[in-house]
């Protein structure tokens, strides 16, 4: 397992082609804006070190016999399942933003069980090219970017009736020895931190999409894929060389819009490649596995969140009214009734025919359901008790001036013995969670990511077992029996 500071260097070595507000960066590690997204990633490696937390980060690969990071690891239990929400939580609690490494896992599980099962049906080797890969990605304690979402244009329109066909990223030609894919994949939480991107078909193909079924890996620096930065809340903030501007000066998170311009895949590193009829159980088993995870980490954020609002009660001295302490209760419930889907949903797990194990999908798109409306709740009462000086009060060069710093720490005083720079400190973390970077890998991406809410209610509508449901009614109520003697 590497360290956090040999992935680092890692990440350095590489050569990506990125480009932000119309510049090409030279580096992710080093970049001001970028930097704070690779120290959430950083974290996860950092973790897997300390002794405290090595019965969650880290697992014995069922491969190799050896001790890897879990974000690794291709869940062989329902134990398994549960770590890996604690984990998330623990993660999210650490950094308070996204830590960007969960994609790639739920792809990688999610892969595993796939090509198993198109290899069973098929005769195709996607599950031996997969298993090379995972090595790899284990031995080297590779972070991988899993990248599925299309930008999709006309959502009237599925892959193949788009005017334009890299709307949905396909392939364009194939060669003895590989493919070459042409399109784009938007919201890569993180990419610009990882080693690998790891490319799903975005929903399920019909006959006739063939071209846009596929599944492949590839180094993030290989030729033809570049990355245009996503503009976030207060992004430019952290070039001020202030701290408590930023809300949070070490962690945030990143999104890129990824293009795929004539790409070469050679044969080994391909998944799926035409096989329509298994794009749809990819499809539904990542969004499964990532809908779990948002019971893990949004509720690790939500818990500074809640942190954040009980200590700005304190420092404003509001801390004994009693909406307050019912809003923080509120926020604790909304949370923790996350956290609950998300270890529900990994109790009831159960093995795949490959022998990794899945979640069970109902309480799994449940857990997401609640994700989409939870944390809008949360924010909005940490946003009523910290009040409006959240989003009003003066930049920190103002409080550092010599004629103004002395008006700031006079007028925006809360209770004697909390500093008021303490006070604007706590304010601007709240609003970077609300409202700033950290507010894309909590507030928005409870709605988003994972699939926005309407993919969650057809899956529930999917798995709810209706009929099963109004079989147990009518055996209850005695319809379809003659008489209330019959046993019939």
């Amino acid at each position: 397992m590497m360290t956090g500071d040999q992935y680092v260097e890692s990440i350095r070595k590489m050569k990506m082609d990125i480009y932000m507000f119309g510049e090409k960066v030279s580096g992710a590690a080093d970049n001001p804006i970028l930097r704070p997204s690779l120290n959430s990633v950083k974290a996860t490696y950092d973790l897997a070190h300390m002794p405290e937390y090595e019965d969650l980060m880290t697992v014995t690969s069922h491969l190799s016999g050896k001790k890897i990071n879990r974000f690794c690891h291709i869940h062989q239990s329902a134990e398994d399942l549960i770590k890996k929400v604690k984990m998330q939580r623990l993660l999210g609690q650490k950094t308070a933003s996204c830590y960007q490494r969960c994609v790639g896992m739920d792809a990688m599980n999610s892969l595993y069980s796939t090509t198993f099962e198109c290899d069973a049906k098929h005769g195709t080797a996607y599950h031996k090219n997969f298993l090379n890969f995972l090595k790899q990605a284990q031995e080297n304690d590779w972070t991988v970017d899993g990248a599925m979402t299309d930008t999709k244009g006309d959502r009237g329109q599925g892959p193949s009736g788009q005017s334009d066909p890299d709307l949905y990223l396909h392939v364009v030609e194939r060669r003895p020895d590989g493919i070459v894919v042409r399109g784009a994949k938007a919201h890569q939480t993180g990419i610009t931190n990882s080693h690998q991107v790891l490319v799903m078909p975005t929903v399920a193909m019909k006959p006739g999409e063939e071209d846009y079924a596929v599944s492949f890996s590839l180094p993030v620096d290989t030729k033809g894929i570049f990355m245009i930065i996503g503009r976030q809340s207060c992004d430019t903030r952290k070039l001020e060389n202030t701290a408590i501007d930023v809300g949070n000066s070490e962690f945030g998170g990143v999104e890129a819009l990824v293009i795929f311009d004539n790409v070469f895949v050679p044969n080994e590193n391909i998944f799926l490649n035409g096989e329509v009829d298994f794009s749809g159980m990819l499809v539904e088993r990542f969004a499964g596995y990532h809908r779990q995870s948002y019971g893990g980490c949004k509720v690790g954020v939500g818990d500074v969140l809640i942190g954040a609002a009980a200590l700005v009660a304190d420092y404003n001295g509001a801390h004994k009214a009693s909406h307050v302490k019912d809003k923080l209760i509120e926020m604790t419930h909304l949370n923790e009734t996350l956290y609950s889907c998300g270890i529900a949903c990994s109790s009831e797990g159960y093995a795949t025919s490959s022998g990794g194990y899945i979640i069970d999908l109902l309480l799994a798109n449940v857990c997401k359901q609640n994700v989409t409306r939870f944390p809008y709740e949360i924010t909005r009462l940490a946003e009523d008790i910290a009040g409006g000086l959240m989003v009003t009060a003066p930049s920190e060069k103002d409080l550092r001036h010599e004629k103004l710093g002395p008006y700031i720490e006079k007028y925006l005083k809360g209770v004697d013995g909390v500093a008021t720079e303490d006070r604007l400190k706590l304010l601007r973390l709240i609003e970077n969670l609300t409202l700033g970077t950290a507010a894309v890998g909590y507030r928005t991406e409870s709605m988003h990511g994972a699939g926005s809410p309407q993919a969650q209610r057809i899956m529930i509508a999917r798995q709810g077992n209706i009929d099963h449901k109004k079989e147990l009614a009518k055996a209850i109520a005695g319809i379809g029996r003659c008489c209330s003697d019959c046993k019939k």
